[in-house]
């Protein structure tokens, strides 16, 4: 019901919202006679702002469009390399001849990003700063709502296959970054090959913040996850897609849902933000103006998850530890990071991170005891947040040079 009376809602601001825009244009525009009245910019910022609190904010666009490579500007074409229904493998494809790439060296990199709310373009500036040197590929997943019940349901096991499918096709010689959430299906799905003597394994991988030990320093996240019983998930938190999208009739965790409880982590903050939006419009600062619209344009565009991969995650990860405890089973396989032999490891955690605690990241070090010394490495990026491990300054100018001389070393 509450989805339901959440589209409800939606619709019925739907008119009011584009009201909000157009008057903004119209006390805002210098075409406008309105836009020359007294308080006209206060009264423009003032309804920009009730429209980017209130308006539906759709999936953004990855909008790379070009990349420098050794000097040259080169230009990028993004395609689907595989097509699943929960996910699409994307390439950032180089506007090169087959002689020109093969010249180049670079290695192949697959980025899993997280499904836990947000889209895969949350990663735009982690693909950005990787492409110029690397042959770049993400996992970008599909909203449930969106995916026909027909299709079935989607488990964490299914994540864990896919990844796999994934790695496979990219060939042994691919390196695997994963962010955030995926570190853990996705050593996991590494484990599990290396376990099965899959000739086609990785070379590495790169696991940044994510909870791979949810028990070492817990944050307001993990809190949550153990404070509540599952069947309080199962009874509060999920609800049937309405009859207006493709995927009527599946069972979804909501993406706005999870965009409270984003909000809800750091209200003040977010208050704050928006205030702070508002002047910049009455003082015509647009570039901070802009700057914000950019960064919540990505932060409000939420996905629905499948109820069984997410309370399933729930269980497995934030509640009974099974990858650190040694106790989960994928198909009937136990999962023993310790079986992977030949597969460099380089972990990354920020100093700050409120989402992924210290030390939570650094637990595949303990649990990969198989991978020889000097095949493991680990960074804790100083005075960095958790979006910082992967996106704005810090990202590209420590930490992904530190991972593209990781995987050269590798590859």
């Amino acid at each position: 019901m509450l989805y339901h009376l959440h589209e409800l809602q939606r619709s019925f601001l739907a008119p009011l919202m584009q009201w909000a825009d157009a008057s903004a244009k119209l006390f805002s525009n210098p075409v406008s006679p309105l836009a020359h009245t007294p308080f006209s910019q206060r009264i423009a910022a003032g309804y920009e702002l009730m429209y980017r609190l209130g308006k539906d904010y759709e999936k953004p666009s990855f909008d790379i469009h070009a990349v420098d490579v050794q000097g040259k500007n080169v230009a990028i074409h993004e395609q689907t390399a595989l097509s699943k229904p929960f996910c699409n493998l994307i390439h950032f494809k180089k506007d090169l001849s087959d002689k020109q790439l093969a010249a180049l060296k670079q290695p192949t990199v697959l980025i899993v990003a997280p499904l836990s709310g947000h889209f895969a373009t949350l990663l735009r500036d982690t693909v950005r700063a990787l492409l110029s040197e690397h042959d770049v590929y993400i996992t970008d997943w599909v909203d449930a709502r969106m995916v026909p019940a027909s299709e079935g349901p989607f488990h964490l096991h299914d994540y864990i296959y896919y990844v796999q499918d994934f790695i496979r096709l990219l060939g042994p010689k691919v390196h695997v970054v994963s962010v955030c959430q995926p570190t853990v299906p996705v050593l996991a799905a590494i484990s599990l090959m290396a376990t099965n003597k899959d000739p086609k394994l990785p070379r590495s991988m790169t696991m940044m913040g994510g909870p791979i030990d949810p028990r070492r320093s817990p944050t307001k996240v993990n809190d949550l996850a153990t404070e509540k019983p599952h069947s309080w998930f199962e009874n509060n938190v999920i609800y049937s897609v309405p009859a207006n999208y493709p995927g009527f009739g599946r069972k979804v965790y909501p993406g706005f849902l999870q965009h409270a409880g984003f909000i809800a982590m750091n209200p003040g903050r977010h208050a704050e933000s928006h205030r702070e939006f508002f002047h910049h419009l009455v003082r015509g600062d647009n570039d901070s103006a802009e700057a914000h619209r950019k960064f919540y344009n990505e932060y409000n565009a939420v996905l629905d998850m499948p109820a069984e991969y997410y309370l399933e995650t729930i269980k497995t990860v934030f509640q009974e530890f099974r990858l650190p405890k040694g106790t989960w089973e994928v198909g009937g396989q136990l999962v023993r990071p310790q079986d992977i032999k030949n597969v460099a490891l380089f972990t990354i955690e920020g100093e700050l991170d409120d989402i992924s605690g210290a030390g939570q990241t650094q637990a595949a070090h303990d649990l990969c005891s198989g991978i020889p010394a000097d095949m493991q490495q680990d960074f804790v990026a100083p005075n960095c947040g958790h979006y910082g491990i992967f996106s704005g300054r810090r990202w590209r100018e420590m930490i992904c040079p530190k991972i593209t001389e990781f995987i050269k070393k590798y590859n």
